[in-house]
């Protein structure tokens, strides 16, 4: 693994140039605790690299508070429906204020599960067969299609909120119900029996591949953000040619949804060397637990040089 490679993410722009920066975070989502998390450790790296940052608990009267304060530029780290999924990016282009990550349409597509899939699929990318379920019919049809093992998703939540593995149609009409609670668009996918591999993606370079490992049945909230015995290895131990596929595919994968500045894509691989993409985070998370530091830190950045990295593609891209 070659950091010199990496080099060229570290951001030269002196802090004064960034202006006043406004950090988004917290929300409403169902992912609100985690963006809370996020946000403290992004404004303290901000704040310690010497740009003028200042927090906003995003809530109903945000709007009043974006005109009220002087910003120059928004660092969004609002996980979830509200703020990674294009409502968010829309309101700062329309107040004319440049902000991290991808853009309107990225961000709504990679919000909608069911949506990225479908672009996928229209590009010849390799993601697991799936079905919408809104109905214990569709439970039924989903199983006899598809089979068991199966997992299933609302479409529109991250952190794996709302997810669970079923094994009978029984559990799956549970599931689907539970999952409702969340969304009113429930995905239940083919389950893929194999390693789990994360790679991060900053300034159009992919970074070094993470291979995730944990005793649960799968990589869900708690063995994210809570957990103790989650394994992460980097270098992530696949065979140098089967690495750089999957860095190629998550760089397609990227570009097919419009992903830019930074994002995370979710992959699994099956037990003939297959990948299959699951899902692409636009603003992933950024505790003490999270996965895009852990690989920055594998490229030759720390924690404050990766958070300036993020926010100088702000005024690269969007001025």
């Amino acid at each position: 693994m070659n950091a010199r490679a990496y080099e060229s993410l570290k951001s030269t722009i002196p802090p004064s140039d960034f202006g006043r920066v406004a950090v988004l975070y917290g929300g409403t989502s169902a992912e609100r605790e985690v963006s809370l998390k996020s946000g403290a450790q992004v404004l303290s790296a901000l704040q310690a690299a010497g740009v003028d940052a200042f927090g906003i608990d995003v809530g109903s009267d945000l709007l009043h508070v974006l005109l009220r304060e002087k910003i120059d530029r928004a660092f969004i780290i609002l996980h979830g429906r509200g703020g990674e999924d294009g409502s968010m990016q829309g309101l700062l282009e329309c107040l004319g204020i440049p902000y991290t990550g991808s853009g309107i349409l990225a961000s709504a597509l990679a919000m909608d599960k069911l949506r990225t899939k479908q672009v996928w699929h229209s590009q010849g990318i390799s993601t697991p067969r799936h079905a919408v379920l809104a109905s214990e019919a569709d439970c039924v049809s989903a199983a006899t299609e598809l089979g068991f093992p199966l997992i299933v998703k609302p479409a529109h939540e991250g952190s794996s909120i709302g997810m669970a593995k079923v094994t009978s149609s029984n559990e799956l009409v549970a599931a689907w119900k539970d999952a409702s609670a969340y969304d009113s668009q429930v995905l239940v996918e083919q389950w893929i029996d194999g390693p789990e591999f994360t790679v991060a993606v900053l300034r159009g370079q992919v970074l070094p591949a993470i291979a995730l490992g944990t005793p649960h049945t799968f990589y869900d909230y708690d063995a994210k953000y809570v957990a103790n015995d989650t394994q992460y290895r980097i270098p992530c131990g696949l065979a140098p040619e089967k690495e750089q596929e999957l860095m190629e595919l998550c760089q397609r994968a990227c570009v097919a949804i419009g992903v830019s500045g930074w994002g995370r894509v979710d992959v699994m691989q099956d037990a003939d060397g297959t990948f299959w993409l699951l899902e692409v985070n636009t603003a992933p998370g950024m505790t003490d637990h999270s996965l895009v530091p852990m690989a920055a830190r594998a490229a030759g950045l720390d924690f404050q040089q990766l958070v300036v990295s993020i926010l100088a593609d702000s005024l690269q891209a969007r001025g």
